[in-house]
């Protein structure tokens, strides 16, 4: 549409690699796209002029999405979600001013309740149901594309069919309780549930808090999950420190009875590994309860101290936390999701492209969001269905354009990484290596020009090609072979190929 962002066809890159058709082994550092389903899917419909699902969804669409160079595609906001989530949501205010400023037009009829108040985990049908999930992972798998989709494991739906049907699977409160904050409680059937909690913040309302600690609700979280596991490659699960026993136990203490053997997470991620040893599971995780969620069966966790230290500029903290993670790192890394404020608002000018530069070019898994690229401003809550105008920034999408090129290179994707040099250092610097080329990737995390040489264990000579920012440059140091000499402007980056004389 004229005047709008288009979809990620404006970096559409032609890569020289082949996709294979077996899914079954993930890549060791997976960069991933997050799509906002219904978004995604209302804007495909406007472009083709007929309603789009995911089982209708043209090939070039398919194609962009490969054609950029992602491992795999977050479609986040498949599944059904609360008719009484839509009617608390629209009744609160706070939200409701949250609506208005991300969509000016807003009405009643763009807010579909949160994808995070499920009421069903049956994809929509509105999206192409089950079978429209299917065929879009088969268009998916075809390209080389992983799917990943979401898992909330500490709430459903106050309409979930489970709140009738099971409610000891759920808290339960005293009437005194209800009436004293009714904000924390509702009341079903005659008797009190809680509404889903995470301890630090006041209740989410249109939800229903598990009990973790209940049997039956082991039982079917488990049959969920494993549902869920025959649909796609992998689950994002939503807060899912929520779920450790030590957590739900403080949280709930006194409402929970007793921790059952096992524990929530190792029960659920070992009973689908026994099925799909390849299924991936990704932790929204803080308060350093990262480790712990790793022990109980996750590949990767959020970071969010990276993410912060990226945004406070602080290039001392960035390097020691790449330092300490090390080349093997169990982390999901990114600079802006649908949770966090807009990479091009909370990253200001030039700084942006330093932390996107960084985030490309590390270890790990690395997330980018749908918008991302075009330099979106406006963070969409995930109640609605479509976005407001908002101008693509060109120079922004040229620089992830050729960012995005240059990492399918395949010693950036499949060589030993290695962080160059201290903490101290006014430029961080770090490597990717094999037998044949090291890829040298060098960042000045600052707003002031810096210089740096870096050691080089060889003789070398800098290839034609490479990707920096204006004004940065690299070149063989004049003293002697085996060295680098970098000078950078403020925020500058620059990646280089080296190949032994």
């Amino acid at each position: 549409m004229h005047g709008e962002f288009d979809t990620i066809q404006h970096v559409l890159i032609s890569i020289d690699r082949i996709k294979g058709s077996d899914l079954n082994n993930w890549p060791s550092n997976p960069l991933i796209y997050e799509i906002n389903t219904p978004v995604w899917l209302n804007e495909l419909s406007q472009r083709q002029k007929r309603d789009v699902t995911l089982g209708t969804v043209p090939p070039e669409a398919w194609n962009e999405l490969a054609g950029a160079g992602f491992d795999a595609v977050w479609f986040m906001g498949v599944w059904q979600r609360s008719p009484e989530g839509v009617r608390i949501s629209n009744g609160h205010e706070g939200l409701r001013q949250e609506f208005f400023k991300a969509l000016p037009d807003f009405s009643r009829v763009d807010n579909l309740g949160s994808a995070y108040s499920i009421r069903s985990y049956e994809v929509d049908e509105r999206w192409g149901g089950r079978s429209g999930l299917a065929e879009a992972r088969r268009q998916l798998a075809s390209r080389g594309l992983r799917l990943l989709l979401d898992y909330v494991p500490n709430h459903v739906a106050r309409d979930h069919d489970w709140v009738l049907d099971h409610p000891e699977y759920f808290i339960s409160a005293s009437r005194k309780e209800l009436m004293n904050d009714p904000r924390e409680y509702f009341e079903s059937a005659g008797r009190v549930i809680a509404c889903g909690k995470d301890p630090n913040f006041p209740a989410w309302e249109d939800v229903a808090q598990v009990n973790a600690f209940n049997p039956g609700f082991r039982m079917a979280a488990r049959a969920t999950v494993l549902d869920i596991a025959g649909q796609c490659d992998g689950v994002r699960c939503d807060m899912a420190m929520l779920l450790l026993d030590r957590i739900f136990s403080t949280t709930w203490g006194g409402k929970d009875g007793q921790a059952l053997p096992t524990p929530f997470w190792k029960e659920v991620t070992g009973a689908v590994k026994r099925q799909f040893p390849d299924f991936l599971f990704i932790a929204e995780a803080y308060w350093g309860t990262e480790p712990e969620l790793v022990k109980e069966g996750f590949s990767y966790c959020y970071d969010k101290e990276f993410y912060d230290r990226l945004k406070q500029g602080d290039s001392r903290g960035v390097a020691e936390s790449l330092i300490q993670a090390g080349p093997h790192p169990r982390t999901v890394r990114f600079i802006e999701n649908h949770d966090e404020a807009r990479a091009a608002v909370a990253f200001p000018q030039e700084r942006a492209k330093a932390a996107a530069f960084i985030l490309a070019t590390i270890p790990g898994a690395r997330l980018f969001h749908q918008g991302q690229l075009e330099g979106r401003t406006l963070r969409l809550p995930v109640f609605l269905h479509r976005w407001g105008v908002e101008m693509p920034d060109k120079k922004l999408l040229d620089f992830y354009r050729g960012l995005l090129r240059f990492i399918q290179t395949p010693s950036l994707k499949t060589g030993e990484w290695e962080f160059l040099g201290s903490t101290q250092e006014p430029c961080l610097a770090w490597t990717w290596k094999n037998k044949a080329e090291w890829i040298v990737a060098v960042v000045n995390y600052s707003a002031s020009p810096a210089e740096r040489v870096l050691d080089i264990p060889f003789e070398c000579r800098l290839a034609a090609d490479g990707f920096s920012s204006p004004g940065s440059t690299i070149e063989v140091h004049p003293d002697g072979k085996s060295a680098l000499k970098v000078k950078m402007p403020g925020w500058g980056y620059t990646l280089a190929r080296l190949h032994p004389v």
